[in-house]
């Protein structure tokens, strides 16, 4: 891969103005760029014939604290359907929040509206999960790449062509892909376009939603690579969503696993994988094939029983207490858990678990039981246990 010969963020071309936050900040690996803080996204789900009426809601993220560091790269994993997108979406403010703060470089976004939030967004961008269905086919490349930098002000003049040379340059393609459309690339080809309009308005976030799930296993490599090349070029901060294990392993500094709206375990990347905490962590550790018969036969195996419960009616108390082998009769019914820090010999204090028994399964005092499956209906709502209501069948269906 080319790599560019200037810093976009530091020496941008003369038809460009420059950027006087981007970049990287030496030495301030602790600087917190984004802080989320009880964030919650709540989706009503509306019924009625002539007056539309809120019977329930699907509650697809519903309390969630995060950091990320500057210059860091953050892994959000967990099963389709737990709200890793949702989140992605929210902390950008493409969906409405329900609740909470999402604090970038200081700033509430969620307090935001009109041009000062789309000030704000300028510093952060998204690279979508469908690289096809992400870019406007009816544009060109230069178009979809000056669309963003006209919007914010970034063109000054004639135009920005060699600035755009410079983009494509960064991620790989040759500057005759400005006048094609984006039927004409390959899928990984498109994700890099998809790359590229993210990178042109010099952004300091950028959120990953499931960059390479669509791609073909060589073409994934040649991406995660990329964005691995790209951040240490331009000091970008990721927030990298993906249900891939071996995806968030490789680019991933630290990692959050969500369960049902909620993270359940949060970690740096190696003491995760080394020793994960939770046991709905440790069932997906457990799902990750080993290339080693031997050890792959020897190594733990967890089975989990049933489906993810439907997020518009959430188990009470711990959320994964359904499906989960260590449940207990006392707490994991009735009270939900708190990410904290638990008192494990070797386990250190970045490492935080929402899990009441957690110590109590790491040494092995707590055993796991056979799980008996429990049979609902995933259309369910929590209104329905007193009206005989029936919700929508999906989320857009409730919106």
């Amino acid at each position: 891969m080319s790599s560019p010969t200037q810093d976009p963020q530091q020496v941008p071309s003369p038809d460009v103005t420059e950027d006087p936050t981007g970049g990287r900040t030496p030495g301030a690996s602790d600087d917190i760029l984004l802080e989320v803080r009880g964030l919650k996204v709540h989706f009503p789900i509306k019924k009625g014939v002539f007056i539309d009426r809120t019977v329930g809601h699907v509650y697809a993220v519903d309390g969630i604290d995060l950091q990320i560091r500057r210059g860091e790269t953050y892994g959000l994993v967990g099963e389709s359907g737990c709200g890793k997108s949702t989140f992605g979406r929210a902390i950008l403010q493409l969906e409405t929040t329900t609740d909470g703060e999402v604090l970038f470089n200081g700033t509430d976004l969620a307090s935001l509206g009109g041009e000062a939030l789309r000030t704000q967004r300028r510093h952060m961008q998204m690279v979508f999960q469908d690289p096809l269905g992400s870019l406007d086919p009816r544009q060109t490349v230069e178009q979809l790449l000056l669309e963003g930098m006209r919007a914010h002000g970034l063109v000054m003049g004639g135009g920005a062509r060699e600035r755009l040379i410079e983009l494509l340059r960064a991620v790989g393609l040759p500057r005759t892909a400005l006048s094609k459309y984006p039927h004409e690339f390959s899928g990984g080809q498109r994700q890099r376009v998809g790359i590229a309009r993210a990178l042109s308005v010099n952004p300091q976030l950028i959120v990953a939603d499931e960059p390479v799930s669509a791609l073909d296993v060589s073409v994934q490599a040649q991406v995660i690579n990329l964005l691995a090349d790209l951040q240490e070029e331009l000091g970008l901060t990721y927030l990298l969503i993906a249900h891939d294990l071996a995806v968030v392993r490789h680019i991933s500094d630290r990692v959050g696993v969500m369960y049902l709206g909620a993270l359940v375990e949060e970690a740096e990347a190696d003491d995760l994988y080394a020793q994960p905490l939770h046991p709905y962590t440790r069932a997906l550790m457990s799902a990750v094939p080993v290339p080693d018969p031997v050890v792959e036969d020897s190594r733990e195996q967890i089975l989990l029983a049933g489906d993810l419960p439907s997020p518009a009616n959430p188990p009470s108390g711990c959320r994964f207490h359904t499906r989960c082998p260590w449940r207990q009769e006392t707490r994991c019914d009735t009270e939900r858990p708190e990410l904290r820090v638990v008192q494990i010999d070797g386990v250190p204090p970045s490492q935080r678990v929402a899990c009441h028994w957690a110590e109590q399964i790491a040494s092995g005092e707590l055993q796991p039981h056979e799980v008996a499956v429990t049979l609902t209906d995933p259309t369910a709502t929590e209104s329905d246990h007193d009206e005989g209501l029936f919700g929508p069948a999906s989320v857009i269906e409730a919106r």
